[in-house]
Formats: C-alpha cells, structure tokens, sequence
C-alpha cells in the first residue's frame, strides 16, 4: 500500500464520511489525533483506524 500525505487512504465510505465531516480531509491532517478521538466517531472502525495508522507510518508519522 503506497499512500500520499495529501489524501486519505481507502477506507469504508462511512469512515471517510466520518473523517470529512470532522474537518480531516488528508492523511497529513491526522498525524498526531489521539487513536481514541477518531474512534468515537460515528462509522469510525478499528479496521479503518489500523489502515490509517499503517498510512502514517509509511510517513514516519503515527496516530496520538
């Protein structure tokens, strides 16, 4: 998976909606988010959260 800082990375379309809604529209803008405060999101996963977390850490960056 090779991913751009710019966007975010392929997730359910109820977590990116989740995200979107939030004011997180690139992969850049979650670096540093607590794990915690994306997964109280409404349609925010576990499974969406690992796949941003591995997007970050081709970055060198990771969730709070």
């Amino acid at each position: 998976m090779d991913s751009s800082l710019d966007t975010l990375p392929k997730i359910g379309a109820p977590a990116t909606r989740a995200l979107g809604n939030a004011g997180y529209t690139a992969l850049r803008d979650l670096a540093g988010v607590p794990r915690a405060e994306l997964a109280k999101l409404h349609g925010m996963g576990p499974k969406a959260l690992e796949i941003l977390q591995n997007a970050l850490e081709q970055h060198n960056l990771s969730l709070g």
